[in-house]
């Protein structure tokens, strides 16, 4: 078995996508994911993009142990030493550059000539390997690069000092036959290339992310850069789970494995989606709600006889819980924390009491309490922490003919505000009551509404995507089996996250 390693790039590339910004504290909640899912590498972010990158570049390195931490850095001196400030305290530091090497992208980007390309890289791979002994080197736009002109420039990359070369689809127009050969080819023609690890980063642009990544480890790839749920610019990246269960699943065709925990995929998928407010598709394959769903009689019949008739993997093998395991209002903190141990959630002390108090209240509103409703407070324990603003109450009075008013109570900073208002309907007048009492300019820029779990006392998600005067844009998450509660805790949400950013 070859063994791959699995680089990720959902705290940088990923989050690059429309939608899925993140804080710094929920960018080191999903590392220290990323770390228990066994990714090799992650790649924390462009640290010379802004302060906030950076300080969330430093601030990964510092919570992860075991995984390489990598910075996105261009092939000049300042970003490589901004990168390097970020990431030096990592048990396992990386400073990732590129430069492009297309023609497309030298003369009406770089306006560089090939001379030019080849001894920047030269240049900037000594440069760098003079602070980290872990440098990786990536052609932009490899896959659109002439390839004698490509192999050059990998072969310099490897005189200086890179250790591994990452061959990019960067705009997702290759295919895997010619990813395979240009694989190939690398292996055949540049210098040195056996002593270093051979990457690929496929964009999506034409649904061909994770064939054409799967087709370089086939040629001879041995590390793959992948995003959590396949999020990522444009149409996103290859997706770790579909990279990783491929592999396993198939390992008497590709015999290649990774270090990846598969029970951890769904687990990760889901927090990303929390976190980010971007649902999981249902039929997003591996993790999405209908991966592992029979509707078909003859489907039905199948499975039921013998599951591997139409289930090429167990759901369990990928972490989604089963909601055979139920629990009721009666059940105590000792049985909530044993049925969450046996889901693979292991919380602190201070997060239990936080989780086991909203047990006790689902409780209160549903009979039975499933796997899914376990894992959805877990998911959402952290939008009710030490927050600047907390919801107290709401009653709101809408109907046909009748003006939508709400009547909204938040605690902040321990003090009790409370505001009427009247909207356009029971949100528009609870988010205008809200606005109101905190004295925010905040606008609405969009709103939606899921079921968790089923049934007629089902958990609703709300996510709201709220933006300030600046433009900043934030997304906010609330649950409740009331829609209404759910999208007022939504809104609260976001605009706590508003407040962090700006304090």
């Amino acid at each position: 078995m070859n063994r791959i390693k699995i680089f990720d790039t959902t705290l940088r590339d990923g989050e690059q996508s429309p939608g899925c910004s993140m804080n710094l504290p929920e960018k080191v909640e999903l590392a220290r994911q990323l770390e228990k899912l066994g990714v090799d590498v992650i790649e924390a972010g462009f640290a010379i993009a802004s302060p906030m990158d950076f300080k969330s570049v430093q601030a990964i390195a510092a919570a992860v142990p075991n995984c390489t931490v990598a910075s996105l850095a261009r092939c000049t001196k300042g970003d490589i030493d901004t990168a390097w400030d970020a990431v030096k305290e990592a048990c396992h530091p990386r400073i990732h550059i590129f430069l492009a090497t297309s023609d497309i992208h030298m003369e009406y980007k770089l306006r560089m000539t090939r001379e030019q390309v080849l001894s920047c890289i030269s240049e900037m791979v000594a440069y760098a390997k003079s602070k980290c002994a872990d440098i990786e080197f990536s052609a932009e736009d490899a896959s659109r690069s002439d390839r004698t002109f490509l192999t050059q420039c990998y072969s310099r990359a490897v005189a200086a000092g890179a250790g591994t070369l990452n061959v990019p689809d960067t705009v997702g127009y290759s295919t895997p036959q010619e990813m395979s050969q240009l694989i190939a080819y690398l292996r055949q023609n540049v210098a040195g290339i056996e002593q270093v690890d051979i990457s690929v980063h496929c964009h999506n642009d034409l649904g061909m992310a994770v064939a054409n990544s799967l087709a370089c480890v086939q040629a001879g790839a041995t590390q793959v850069e992948c995003t959590v749920n396949g999020i990522g610019e444009r149409a996103g990246n290859a997706s770790l789970e579909e990279i990783v269960m491929a592999l396993k699943t198939r390992q008497d065709f590709y015999r290649a494995e990774t270090g990846i925990q598969t029970r951890q995929i769904y687990r990760t998928g889901k927090l990303l989606s929390s976190i980010t407010g971007v649902p999981i598709p249902p039929s997003k394959a591996i993790v999405g709600a209908n991966a592992f769903a029979h509707e078909s009689g003859i489907h039905q019949h199948g499975v039921l006889a013998n599951a591997q008739t139409y289930e090429i993997m167990k759901s369990e093998d990928v972490g989604i819980p089963q909601n055979t395991m139920v629990l009721g209002k009666h059940s105590g903190k000792h049985a909530l924390r044993e049925k969450l141990s046996s889901m693979g959630y292991e919380l602190s002390d201070v997060e239990m009491d936080d989780v086991f108090a909203r047990f006790k209240d689902l409780a209160d509103l549903k009979k039975t309490i499933t796997g899914s409703d376990l894992e959805a407070l877990v998911l959402h324990h952290r939008s009710a922490g030490a927050t600047a603003c907390q919801l107290v109450s709401h009653v709101v009075n809408a109907g046909d003919g009748l003006p939508n008013t709400s009547c909204v109570k938040v605690r902040r900073d321990g003090k009790v505000l409370q505001e009427v208002a009247i909207g356009s309907g029971p949100l528009d007048a609870s988010f205008k009551a809200i606005n109101r009492m905190l004295g925010m300019d905040v606008k609405l820029d969009s709103f939606s509404l899921n079921a968790v779990t089923d049934g007629e006392d089902a958990i609703g998600e709300a996510v709201v995507k709220i933006s300030d005067s600046s433009g900043e844009t934030y997304t906010g998450t609330g649950l409740s089996t009331d829609i209404i509660e759910s999208s007022i805790r939504a809104y609260v949400n976001g605009i706590n996250k508003l407040i962090e950013a700006t304090a």
